[in-house]
């Protein structure tokens, strides 16, 4: 079975292999091919990177992108899957010269590997404590020449001396434009053999949340459905499939539409904390700020300010309430 077959590999099949490929982030993939050029004609790793952004950008995509254009073998591991000092080392000493060692959600490393990192990123150092009180003792390994992509969701939790140590540039990932979504609906309905109509394209790109990943997910559950009930994948059928899935025109999913629901009705529009919003619908605070925040403010229905959030005229109108007028 073909790996476009096999959905458990449909994610990785659609990933851009190619920088012609990669839709979107100009500004990023024309620093990064100056970057790279420059570090190939120097005959050097490049230089340490870091990406940050909401998830399902493409930062992992990057990652796979630079090693092909460097032509050197890619690690990957995350920050919870380091939990000692020894999973670190054990990491560092099997790269070989050139290798790229890519680390997901860097934030969530511990402060103790975050200090042995630093003189590793900076100087190709490896400096391991033996034995513990006067009879310890450091040791200090050298290691290859290696490249350090690392991710994160939320940078602002990575501490100022590890986001100083990328020395390449630290990049921010910025949402997608409908069109550029289009475009990459188009594509993927090209790997996965499917045939969807202009409209249709449009129509899940405007309810994707400008995310590629999302853009993706919803490009298959339109295929199964147009599959199932035997309809060509046009704008009725993709509307129809969305609709089944909980997802409004705005691209709305339920959770989204109950914290609107629960600012307006049951809060009077607002301030109201992000910790009450996340009780009334059982889901953690983070969850409320990292997934359904961002885009909820990006569209303009919520406001965050100092006393909490605030739903804006465009969110009573969207979910059919009238908007209070001013005294």
């Amino acid at each position: 079975m073909s790996s476009i077959e096999n959905d458990t590999f449909l994610d990785r099949s659609l990933r851009p292999a190619l920088w012609e490929e990669y839709v979107g982030q100009k500004n990023i993939k024309d620093n990064l091919k100056i970057l790279l050029q420059a570090a190939k004609e120097r005959n050097h790793p490049p230089e340490h990177l870091l990406f940050y952004g909401p998830p399902g950008l493409g930062k992992t995509t990057l990652a796979h992108l630079i090693a092909k254009e460097m032509s050197a073998q890619i690690k990957i591991t995350s920050g919870p899957a380091i939990e000692k000092v020894g999973d670190l080392a054990s990491i560092l000493t099997n790269l070989s010269p050139g290798d790229i060692l890519f680390i997901d959600e860097v934030h969530r490393l511990n402060k103790m590997i975050e200090e042995v990192l630093y003189p590793a990123m900076e100087s190709g150092m490896l400096n391991i404590v033996i034995g513990k009180g006067p009879g310890a003792r450091v040791i200090q390994i050298d290691l290859p020449p290696f490249t350090l992509l690392a991710a994160t969701t939320r940078v602002a939790l990575l501490s100022s001396p590890l986001r100083s140590r990328f020395s390449g540039g630290t990049y921010r990932l910025e949402f997608y434009t409908e069109e550029e979504i289009t475009e990459i609906i188009k594509r993927s309905a090209g790997i996965l053999g499917i045939e969807i109509d202009e409209a249709g394209a449009i129509e899940v790109a405007r309810r994707s949340r400008f995310t590629p990943r999302i853009a993706n997910h919803l490009l298959k559950r339109c295929r199964d459905y147009a599959q199932i009930t035997k309809k060509s994948l046009d704008l009725k059928t993709v509307k129809e499939a969305l609709a089944l899935q909980g997802i409004d025109e705005m691209g709305l999913t339920d959770p989204d539409r109950q914290i609107l629901d629960i600012i307006i009705s049951k809060f009077n529009g607002g301030p109201v904390g992000v910790g009450t919003i996340a009780t009334a619908i059982s889901e953690e605070d983070a969850t409320i700020e990292d997934v359904y925040e961002p885009y909820l403010i990006q569209l303009g229905f919520i406001e965050r300010t100092s006393r909490g959030r605030v739903a804006t005229q465009r969110a009573y109108e969207h979910m059919g309430f009238d908007y209070p007028s001013s005294s």
